[in-house]
């Protein structure tokens, strides 16, 4: 007959692997870019905080709905612009300054990866239109 118990499956590989390391481990993902609204309404919060105001007090002053802007403060609604501004200048801020501010902190969290000269990029190429054929 044959030389295993009956309730175990036999298992025959197909190809040699690794020796008893298990399972390939699945490649590592690329670290994801935070969404631009994450990074406002991080921004926008921050600096309510720091004035030491409530998100009543400056959804007033911005003449928004404080259930709103806390929705844009947590990343959870993309604002328009005017709503942007509005919320900027409740805390003294111009729309300018909250975007140069939210641009230095998706430079700040994003990873560096290889730069490709300003340049050469193209219609969203980086490539000069150069063409070889043989």
């Amino acid at each position: 007959m044959t030389d295993h118990t009956p309730n175990e499956a036999r298992v025959i590989p197909l190809r040699p692997g690794p020796a008893a390391s298990g399972p390939p481990a699945p490649p590592a993902a690329a670290p994801r870019e935070p969404l631009w609204r994450h990074l406002v309404g991080d921004v926008l919060r921050k600096e309510r905080q720091a004035q030491e105001r409530t998100l009543k007090d400056v959804a007033d002053a911005a003449r928004i709905s404080m259930p709103y802007l806390s929705e844009v403060e947590r990343g959870r609604k993309e604002a328009s612009s005017e709503v942007l501004a509005a919320a900027a200048g409740a805390l003294g801020m111009g729309l300018g300054d909250l975007l140069a501010r939210t641009h230095a902190e998706l430079v700040r969290v994003t990873p560096r990866r290889s730069a490709v000269p300003a340049r050469a990029v193209r219609n969203g190429s980086a490539h000069d239109g150069l063409c070889l054929a043989a």
